[in-house]
């Protein structure tokens, strides 16, 4: 498989998220014991595992950008050159902006695992399942009515 060398590199996020060997997040997928109460306390503790090392991730991507926005900040004497740096800048800083909502929405998460009110969809209460909750950690709804919810936006927007 070719790759290219051009390209910036994936965010670490990202890339540690979709790992070939099957880790999220350095963590194995969960494996359920038969007969084992949905949401039982080590389901709990995999799942606050997960969304801690996304968080610790997501907050080691602010690090960098920082510390390279700092590193990267001086006065280039050609404006296009500076053109160039505030528009990688202003791109680095909207992405930065997403992720710090995502903590937020994984503070939110965490918090809801603390109540155990996780793991269950908002709208109808039936379990939202491991293996939809591992690829979305933060998901608070079921699979059919995140689908409900997706066709009434569509229809709403007109797409």
């Amino acid at each position: 498989m070719a790759t290219r060398t051009s390209e910036k590199p994936a965010s670490s996020a990202k890339k540690k998220a979709v790992v070939g060997n099957g880790l999220i997040y350095g963590l194995a997928p969960y494996k359920e014991v038969k007969g084992e109460d949905y949401m039982s306390l080590p389901q709990r503790d995999h799942f606050r595992n997960i969304l801690i090392a996304w968080k610790q991730e997501l907050m080691q991507e602010v690090d960098r950008t920082v510390h390279h926005m700092q590193d990267e900040s001086g006065s280039l004497p050609d404006p296009n050159d500076r053109a160039t740096q505030e528009e990688e800048f202003s791109l680095e800083l909207r992405t930065r902006d997403r992720e710090r909502k995502l903590i937020k929405k994984i503070d939110s998460t965490l918090e809801r695992i603390e109540k155990d009110d996780y793991g269950y969809c908002d709208d109808c209460g039936v379990e939202i399942g491991i293996r939809r909750l591992e690829a979305r950690p933060t998901a608070t709804l079921c699979i059919d009515c995140k689908s409900l919810q997706e066709i009434k936006e569509k229809q709403l927007l007109g797409g």
